[in-house]
């Protein structure tokens, strides 16, 4: 179960502080979900994802890469394989974030510059969208910024939203935490506890905590929207595990959001498998793709430890490593590095090679992982199960993959794409042991 519980909500407020305007009016539903609709089709849900190019904080921090994918693919991967959106969009105004979006598959909605100001509120854009969309009945705002994010969430609130009859749902989670009020400095008064009672401090288990808006999601109708609310009506919170509730407007120490992520973070429908089998590039991947021509006119090539390191870290956990290049590459002079693989070089077609030794490994291609980083690597990148590219790669190699390194070809990315190989291998026995 991905939700710990769900509750009816009797009050109105408004995310991120925006004043409200009073109680809207509970209205009465019918099959489309809004006021003066046909019955003739179900209410459209859509997913809107609120990526402003403009961050603080961050530079790009909605498409800045978080455990290898960018920090807006997270979310848009639990809602497109969650199946219960009409349509999923990204609201921007900039470019790279518009190609990030196509890219895993969502529509965009280039919103004016009105609704792109550091005072723009998320009502203020979604109202827009809206404007530009009269095919929407319910909107599904998901934060970017909620990596951790489950498609079975979002399932269970399209099912309060659709048959329970509810006209606003938004995520919380629950907390232990003890408030005391706020002093004011220069002002000589003592603090006050707010929700206990210090002679008699409850233990954890004894207390059921606090619900907090964790800022993951806002459901809500269209009628209720254009009167200005997020929340309101029938109104319901939707209660989120703990350890699903990152949010990085506040986890702002971003390595330890991405172990989080590695943790708890929704992966794709397919499940993962145990690795047996990584290949990697030579050139760009294990190397920076330099190459140096001594007197003798000997080809002279150069490699990170680091790297080695990794290789050997994979060879000692069961992992077989094999090195393939489309260059006619000196085997004497890799042979020199020592690192004891297997390799295949001048190899025009790479994937013929690759599904070679898994068939002669008699491997499934979720237990294969590659590493890439030019044209020539695709069609590996887009075949196997874990795929992943150097910082360095070219564009279209980008694309392909599940994993981008933070560290350059040649430069640690085969040690950090072993790192990041372990991670997930122990989200597997994890989750074999359930």
């Amino acid at each position: 179960m991905d939700s710990v519980e769900k509750g009816a909500a009797t009050s109105v407020s408004n995310p991120r502080g925006r004043p409200s305007r009073g109680r809207p009016p509970k209205l009465q539903r019918n099959s489309r979900g809004g006021q003066g609709r046909g019955v003739e089709k179900p209410p459209h849900l859509a997913a809107l994802v609120l990526a402003r190019g403009g961050s603080k904080g961050i530079p790009l921090k909605n498409i800045k890469h978080l455990a290898g994918v960018p920090l807006i693919g997270w979310v848009l991967r639990a809602a497109l394989d969650s199946g219960v959106f009409q349509s999923v969009w990204v609201s921007t105004d900039h470019d790279e974030i518009e190609n990030v979006a196509k890219q895993f598959g969502a529509q965009v909605h280039r919103r004016s510059s009105e609704v792109s100001k550091d005072s723009s509120t998320s009502l203020d854009a979604i109202i827009e969208f809206l404007n530009y969309h009269n095919e929407v009945d319910i909107v599904g705002n998901i934060q970017a910024t909620s990596p951790c994010l489950h498609p079975t969430d979002l399932q269970k609130v399209a099912e309060m939203i659709r048959e329970e009859g509810y006209d606003s749902v938004f995520s919380v989670v629950r907390r232990h935490q003890f408030r005391w009020s706020e002093i004011q400095k220069g002002v000589r008064e003592v603090t006050e506890p707010l929700n206990l009672n210090p002679a008699k401090r409850p233990r954890r288990q004894d207390w059921d905590g606090e619900l907090y808006e964790n800022g993951s999601f806002y459901f809500a109708k269209r009628h209720l929207i254009e009167m200005g609310y997020l929340q309101g009506g029938k109104m319901a919170y939707y209660e989120m595990r703990a350890e699903h509730s990152v949010d990085i407007d506040v986890d702002i120490d971003w390595p330890i959001a991405e172990q989080r992520v590695l943790r708890y973070g929704y992966f794709g429908k397919e499940k993962l498998k145990e690795i047996k089998l990584l290949v990697c590039n030579i050139d760009g991947c294990l190397t920076n793709g330099h190459i140096y021509v001594s007197g003798d006119q000997k080809e002279i090539i150069s490699y990170d430890v680091k790297d080695a390191i990794g290789i050997s870290l994979l060879k000692k956990s069961g992992i077989e490593v094999r090195l393939i290049s489309e260059r006619a590459c000196s085997k004497q002079t890799l042979s020199s590095l020592k690192l004891d693989c297997k390799m295949e070089v001048n190899v025009p077609d790479k994937l013929a090679v690759l599904d070679e030794w898994r068939k002669e490994m008699g491997l499934c291609w979720k237990e294969v992982a590659y590493l890439g980083n030019e044209v020539s690597d695709e069609e590996c990148l887009k075949k196997v199960g874990l795929s992943g590219v150097p910082a360095d790669a070219c564009s279209t190699a980008q694309k392909a993959v599940g994993y981008i390194c933070k560290c350059n070809g040649g430069r640690g990315a085969l040690r950090e794409f072993a790192e990041h190989i372990f991670l997930l291998m122990e989200k597997v026995i994890n989750s074999c042991q359930k």
